[in-house]
């Protein structure tokens, strides 16, 4: 079951580095954010179980509720920081100081995508 819950969020987070790290976006700092969020939300229930466990609190119910609208709140949290990421992305100097040839820039800005 850990392997389940767990699997699919470490591989968004090992290749989504992989990925940051090849290519660096305008906004990494938040997209680096977001993936360590979810990676949370998804090891929230493994960590509330080991909280329970700790305090002795497993048979309130009032806890239960807590943990089953925070986890997908917090899932929620690092879907919403990477479409922050992606519709405002940040912009990026790469160096190049452009130059005006016949009215038009030399240099003009592409998206890669």
């Amino acid at each position: 079951m850990a392997v389940r819950l767990l699997g699919p969020p470490v591989f968004l987070f090992v290749a989504g580095g992989a990925l940051l790290l090849w290519r660096r976006p305008g906004r990494s700092g938040l997209i680096w954010a977001a993936l360590a969020v979810n990676l949370l939300a998804a090891a929230l229930p493994f960590l509330w179980i080991g909280v329970q466990a700790i305090v002795d609190q497993a048979e309130r119910t009032v806890y239960g509720l807590v943990m089953t609208l925070l986890q997908p709140s917090v899932s929620m949290a690092a879907w919403g920081l990477m479409l922050l990421a992606a519709v405002f992305p940040a912009r990026v100097s790469d160096g190049v100081e452009s130059t005006e040839v016949e009215g038009r820039p030399e240099h003009e800005p592409q998206n890669i995508g």
